[in-house]
């Protein structure tokens, strides 16, 4: 497939060249310094990525890039930007949508925030202490509810460089919710109640960046189970609770 990756540079955007690469896959990384992006990939890496550099809020230059491309990756930007994080997500997948050329399948990057608490009817992001610029998350997300596209949104937790490997514990995959164990009593706790029992329990999200971006790529292809759909990735231990 040919895959486009926007934010290229970026922690997960880079793994994302590499791994889409040794999976076989025509890569382009669409960047704003091309000088950073040939110092992390190197010379040999470099010449088996196609490179696009220019402004990711230039609507002509996204909609020339994405042209004939069959998967987009957005891992460009942070809700820390907050109007231009939007803007510049709005302004790919609308890109996306106008382009003929394009066949429609979309990932983009949001956060565990975004993933609904079981048995409420609340996500993360509205509650009392969560940092108000993952609501810029929110945005994206009803952004993408209004388009046709085939998306999904990528919701890990903190992501880290690395997670040691254990053999008795696999990545736990679901949509919509969070992958947690949460118990059903949860419904009978305020909203201020529920926004701490899920801090005392955030580093149970951690999850390696590889394993996001393994996979984003393991289900690029249309139609996937993952169409118009949240993700959320947690590591859990296949030995039973005494």
């Amino acid at each position: 497939m040919k895959i486009i990756v926007f934010g290229a540079t970026g922690n997960t955007g880079r793994r994302a060249l590499e791994q889409g690469g040794k999976m076989g896959h025509e890569m382009t990384a669409f960047v704003r310094n091309a000088e950073k992006f040939y110092e992390q990939q190197g010379e040999r890496s470099a010449h088996h990525v196609k490179v696009v550099v220019d402004d990711i809020l230039n609507p002509v230059s996204v909609g020339e890039a994405i042209s004939d491309q069959d998967a987009v990756i957005i891992t460009a930007g942070h809700a820390g930007q907050g109007d231009e994080f939007v803007r510049l997500v709005d302004n790919i997948i609308s890109q996306c949508e106008i382009n003929p050329n394009f066949s429609g399948r979309v990932w983009v990057m949001g956060g565990a925030g975004l993933l609904d608490i079981p048995y409420t009817d609340l996500i993360g992001n509205n509650l009392p202490g969560f940092p108000p610029a993952f609501k810029d998350h929110n945005r994206n997300f009803d952004r993408l509810l209004r388009s046709k596209l085939d998306w999904s949104i990528m919701c890990p937790g903190t992501m880290i460089d690395s997670i040691e490997p254990l053999a008795s514990v696999h990545l736990h995959v679901t949509t919509e919710t969070l992958p947690l164990s949460i118990p059903n009593t949860i419904k009978e706790f305020s909203e201020a109640e529920i926004a701490g029992y899920l801090f005392s329990r955030l580093q149970e999200l951690d999850v390696a960046y590889n394993d996001v971006v393994k996979c984003m790529l393991d289900h690029i292809e249309l139609e996937g189970p993952f169409k118009r759909k949240r993700v959320g990735l947690a590591y859990q231990s296949d030995i039973p609770m005494s």
